[in-house]
């Protein structure tokens, strides 16, 4: 009778050994690989960081980009512009040079084009005489518009984004052809568009 006992109890022995070697297993399976789990979380953080920094430099970059073309383009007219001025010159000396003294049939006269001021083409915007509670728009935000162009912009009384998104079709002809060395910038780069869209994220 107890060498029957002996048996069973050698038995349970080794039952529970086995249970806890599987008890240890487990273990190691649910709490070893947690390390690992938190350090890919950690990698997944780092990653998309670096990312939204990545992103940041390159919208900085699209900027600096965008008001070097602005500065160039305004450098290209202003270069243009004294060549434009004395063409005219030219064209009245030209004939005070070499006057014809042969007696010439009278030419049917030729109806002139009616001479338009810059100032009345068009319809002025309304302006302001400075910037309102003295915080003015960055201007050179808009694409066309540099530094010179933005004092000048500031000249004429126009010194916030939601100034320029509001105006019709004929103040924009009036500010296309008041921009002196500058003129048509208004419609070629589309400046109500992007004034809109600026005026919205500063409000």
């Amino acid at each position: 009778m107890f060498r029957g006992w002996g048996f069973l109890l050698g038995e349970i022995w080794v039952l529970i050994a086995l249970a806890a070697l599987l008890g240890l297993f487990i273990g190691w399976l649910v709490w070893g690989r947690r390390p690992a789990v938190a350090v890919e979380s950690s990698d997944v953080a780092r990653l998309r960081s670096e990312r939204d920094a990545c992103q940041e430099r390159a919208r900085d970059c699209a900027q600096r980009v965008s008001r070097l073309e602005s500065d160039l383009a305004e450098a290209r007219g202003a270069s243009a512009a004294p060549v434009a001025a004395v063409a005219p010159v030219a064209a009245v000396e030209a004939p005070v040079a070499a006057p014809d003294p042969a007696p010439m049939a009278e030419a049917p006269p030729v109806p002139e084009e009616p001479n338009t001021p810059d100032a009345e083409v068009g319809t002025k915007p309304s302006t302001l005489d400075a910037a309102r509670g003295g915080q003015p728009d960055d201007l050179k935000r808009i694409k066309g518009i540099g530094p010179k162009m933005e004092i000048l912009c500031n000249q004429l009384g126009f010194w916030h984004f939601d100034q320029i998104s509001n105006w019709t079709v004929a103040e924009i002809a009036w500010v296309d052809v008041n921009l002196e060395s500058f003129k048509g910038r208004v419609s070629r780069d589309n400046w109500v568009a992007q004034a809109k869209v600026l005026a919205a994220e500063t409000n």
